[in-house]
């Protein structure tokens, strides 16, 4: 799942109304986060394989660590904490260690049985990606309602708050739109180092959502 993690990050900002939405979007995308990172180290691995599965070329036969459910668990505990430790916000964390478990349990609708449950053992995953449309559907609709809801329970203060968020929605869009092309990457590096500029993504988040305040 791709535009899914941030539906869930948007949406998080309702009950967690005093946590930045840059905490909040990197909560459901912490796996994702981790993973390029660990592909670079050579911790974890994949494969660029045409036909893995209708909507994604790529075969994740080996990334125990970022993404089986114990371990995304264990990513929810140490995030959710921190955050806890840094802002004294219990919401917020609570809020957060959901939305980081949440990737698991989107991945487990979208994948095919690649997921592990915990380091090396079982896996599982129901494989809608088999169902492009399926997919497309599902993603874009909890985006949709994601963005919307952030929208209705805040309104920009400045330019800076109306303009940097559509912007960060377009641009999410666009390349959502864009893997469902399902055109292979080119090697493994390029999809680390694209994977490591979803980074930007909590950071903007962050920015803009200091332009917004609470809707009345």
């Amino acid at each position: 799942m791709f535009i899914g993690h941030n539906a869930v990050g948007f949406a998080s900002k309702r009950p967690a109304p005093r946590a930045s939405l840059g905490v909040l979007m990197a909560a459901p995308m912490l796996p994702d986060l981790l993973w390029p990172i660990f592909l670079l180290l050579g911790i974890e691995h994949v494969r660029i394989e045409p036909g893995a599965t209708r909507w994604t070329p790529l075969d994740f036969y080996d990334y125990p660590w970022s993404h089986s459910l114990l371990m995304v668990v264990v990513q929810a505990l140490l995030f959710s904490g921190g955050y806890w430790l840094f802002a004294r916000y219990a919401r917020g964390a609570v809020i957060a260690a959901l939305g980081v478990v949440s990737h698991w349990v989107c991945d487990f609708l979208m994948h095919r049985p690649d997921l592990p449950l915990w380091p090396y053992g079982p896996r599982v995953g129901l494989g809608m990606w088999n169902y492009p449309v399926a997919t497309i559907a599902i993603e874009g609709v909890a985006f949709i309602a994601g963005v919307m809801l952030y929208r209705r329970i805040t309104r920009p203060r400045d330019r800076i708050g109306s303009i940097a968020f559509w912007a960060l929605v377009v641009l999410l869009a666009a390349i959502f739109i864009g893997l469902a092309s399902g055109k292979p990457p080119e090697n493994v590096q390029q999809i680390a180092t694209m994977g490591l500029a979803g980074w930007l993504i909590p950071f903007w988040a962050a920015w803009f959502d200091r332009h917004r305040v609470p809707a009345a």
